[in-house]
């Protein structure tokens, strides 16, 4: 838990500045970065672009210290990748928002487990 302190302190303290739009990354260089024969820099590329197109149409959508922090986190290395700041947002957004699935067994068993402590009188 603590190994993620010094990503939350660089993210308040951080002098990047985080707008109202994506923000752009050099996706050629990203790519180049990454090696390997040019199928593999063709399918980055087009990794790349999937993300920032996607990243458009929801960065509003993401909260501002999110993104402050998941730009923090995606530049440090002195590369920038869409792909990793869309999966960054993503899972700082799923972490944030509660558990609504009803197919998840644990959504299910907090109801059934309220009936079993109530038939067995556990807790009164």
């Amino acid at each position: 838990m603590l190994l993620h302190l010094p990503i939350a302190i660089l993210a308040v303290f951080s002098p990047i500045a985080v707008s109202s739009s994506v923000p752009q990354f050099d996706i050629a260089r990203e790519c180049r970065f990454e090696g390997g024969s040019t199928a593999t820099f063709e399918r980055c590329s087009q990794d790349e672009a999937a993300a920032l197109t996607q990243l458009t149409t929801e960065w509003a959508r993401f909260a501002d210290t999110d993104q402050k922090t998941c730009m923090v986190a995606t530049t440090t290395s002195g590369f920038a990748s869409y792909v990793e700041l869309l999966t960054c947002l993503e899972m700082a957004r799923d972490v944030a928002r509660p558990n609504t699935d009803p197919n998840d067994y644990r959504a299910k068993s907090r109801p059934q487990a309220r009936r079993l402590r109530e038939t067995a009188g556990v807790g009164h």
